[in-house]
């Protein structure tokens, strides 16, 4: 998924510094050959981001090598951060359904297995994990919420 994020980037900056702390990418082939051609974008391999550094914005972000323990500086604008998709859902312990991926099932009002619980945001199962998604999502949950309540 920051593939994806990565190349989506590349419409609003100059220059995309992908860090990831392995050797390969494993996003599908298609993605990672349309990464690897991008100019704009450049992968630093086996490092993470250990400090974001700034004044009153982002000016720079310490890297570590997590092969060889070097540390490096970085100069950036900007930091967008992605790092997977594993929603924290493992406190529901059986109480709502979720797929097999733990994301929670929702219908599309928000409602989950349990009628009168919603849920929204990228803890359910869904394409966008984006804010603006999110946002209208708990707008959605929000709404079928209030119907729940006054229509029983």
């Amino acid at each position: 998924m920051a593939t994806e994020e990565g190349i989506y980037l590349t419409k609003f900056g100059s220059k995309v510094y992908l860090v990831h702390r392995r050797d390969k990418l494993r996003a599908t082939k298609v993605l990672q050959e349309r990464v690897l051609a991008n100019e704009k974008i450049e992968i630093i391999w086996d490092s993470v981001v250990s400090a974001i550094e700034g004044r009153d914005l982002v000016d720079r972000v310490r890297l570590h090598n997590v092969k060889s323990g070097r540390e490096s500086t970085l100069e950036t604008s900007g930091v967008f951060v992605f790092i997977g998709m594993v929603p924290v859902t493992s406190f529901l312990n059986g109480a709502v359904d979720l797929d097999a991926d733990g994301f929670i099932v929702v219908d599309r009002g928000m409602q989950t297995s349990v009628p009168g619980v919603f849920a929204c945001g990228d803890v359910t199962d869904k394409e966008v994990r984006q804010i603006s998604s999110a946002v209208g999502e708990g707008a959605v949950a929000a709404v079928s919420a209030e119907k729940s309540i006054f229509e029983n």
